[in-house]
């Protein structure tokens, strides 16, 4: 076996959608609509929780969170590539890619977790309504949160530490838009087989766990749906429901097609089109989502509203 001219690494290029300079410039607009629109969106939902105490419930401190971590997983990869689109470079530190993955693992895996949570929560209130308020104390949501964490965040760790150990000979461009794991290991000149291995059990247990337990709760949920006699309780009963199946059906296909399509074909290109749908328009949708399906949230959105457009009318009369 020929030795490996192994280096020190210190910077990587992000290749992202193209390589044509007039095409930068759409890019950048899109991406960067999008990113405008999921922060904004996602901090009305937390400031509409926040600010009215009627939606201070365990469905609601869920969502907040989830609003939050949607946030925070769309800052970790677009802000870098609008970047990079604007300084006309491709360039990432060999730190920044591994805090990258380090960012990127913690809020996917956060995504799945509160997912899970949530579909928990809707179990409960559908399934065992009288005792909605005795199980979903505050004690139990807060730790079914901070579980989330130290799960996500570990896991997160664990992808960092196999990323860590890899070396690499001289290619250093990354057919993505972020420091993807499988992108990067399979740059290395190092054996990738662990690294392989981590990327896969993690996706298994962080994806198909959560979503085996969103499946099996939702089962439960629709046989105590179909036992309802009245039309307007199914109705009702499924309607609390609606935005959450969106939601993770929105985030579970697309990023279950991420990895089928990685496995499936050798485009780079197109998986890294695929991981928009996941890691930026997922986040984007949300709001919008729980919005417009939620009475509650339109309503505090509009108190809150009116209630700042009152003080502004006051301050400007007494300017006047």
């Amino acid at each position: 076996m020929e030795p490996q001219n192994y280096t020190q690494i210190s910077e990587f290029l992000l290749l992202g959608f193209s390589e044509q300079q007039d095409l930068q410039c759409l890019i950048y607009g899109i991406f960067l609509s999008m990113y405008l629109v999921t922060v904004f969106g996602n901090l009305l939902i937390i400031l509409a929780i926040i600010s009215n105490s009627p939606l201070h419930t365990p469905m609601y401190f869920f969502l907040c969170n989830l609003s939050f971590v949607d946030i925070c997983f769309t800052s970790t990869t677009v802000p870098k590539m609008l970047v990079n689109i604007q300084t006309q470079s491709k360039v990432i530190t060999y730190e920044g890619c591994i805090m990258q993955i380090y960012f990127f693992a913690t809020f996917a895996g956060l995504d799945d977790f509160l997912l899970a949570v949530m579909a928990y929560d809707r179990f409960v209130a559908i399934c065992h309504p009288l005792y909605y308020m005795v199980i979903m104390k505050r004690q139990l949501c807060v730790l079914l949160v901070i579980v989330s964490w130290v799960t996500s965040t570990l896991n997160a760790l664990l992808q960092s530490f196999v990323a860590l150990r890899l070396s690499f000979c001289t290619e250093v461009e990354i057919p993505h838009f972020f420091c993807e794991p499988y992108q990067l290991a399979h740059l290395a000149c190092s054996d990738i087989f662990l690294n392989d291995m981590v990327i896969y059990m993690t996706a298994m247990l962080f994806a198909l766990g959560p979503l085996s337990g969103i499946l099996y709760t939702y089962s439960k949920i629709i046989s105590s749906i179909h036992a309802i006699s009245s039309a307007q309780g199914k109705h009702k009963a499924f309607s609390t429901c609606v935005s959450h199946l969106s939601v993770v059906s929105l985030f579970y296909c697309t990023g279950l097609g991420v990895y089928i399509s990685s496995a499936v074909t050798k485009s780079s290109h197109s998986i890294a089109i695929a991981s928009v749908m996941y890691a930026v328009v997922t986040p984007m949708l949300n709001p919008f989502i729980y919005s417009l399906r939620s009475k509650d949230i339109k309503r505090a959105l509009k108190r809150h509203f009116e209630r700042e457009t009152s003080k502004v009318l006051i301050v400007w009369g007494l300017k006047e």
